[in-house]
């Protein structure tokens, strides 16, 4: 799903006859290139959780000394962001300005 915020690049399905992949599996074979101001390290005030979108579509979350506690894709759309972490669950979250992000019930701000 390509919208004005994500450039969708499919990755080659080895092996796999066309058209025969789930749409899930076909959404994993694939490098979301994010194009939106949001790239970067969001922290909690108390540094305890840990926020890094990557342009290349992913992010990886730590918590207190856990790094990469929850890693996953991720999609903005306008100020609105969906995560789809790789264990299976999904989140959302808006960002309120360009330096405040509200997700799971915690305020990040961007970290320069």
């Amino acid at each position: 799903m390509a919208n004005r915020h994500s450039i969708l690049f499919a990755a080659a399905l080895a092996g796999a006859a066309p058209n025969t992949a789930t749409a899930e599996e076909q959404m994993t074979n694939q490098v979301e290139v994010q194009t939106h101001p949001y790239v970067g390290m969001w922290v909690t005030d108390d540094n305890r959780i840990r926020h890094e979108l990557l342009p290349n579509g992913r992010y990886d979350e730590a918590r207190g000394t856990r790094e990469s506690a929850y890693q996953g894709r991720y999609v903005v759309t306008g100020n609105h962001v969906d995560y789809w972490d790789d264990t299976g669950f999904t989140a959302d979250g808006e960002f309120v300005d360009e330096d405040t992000l509200h997700h799971a019930g915690m305020i990040l701000r961007r970290q320069r």
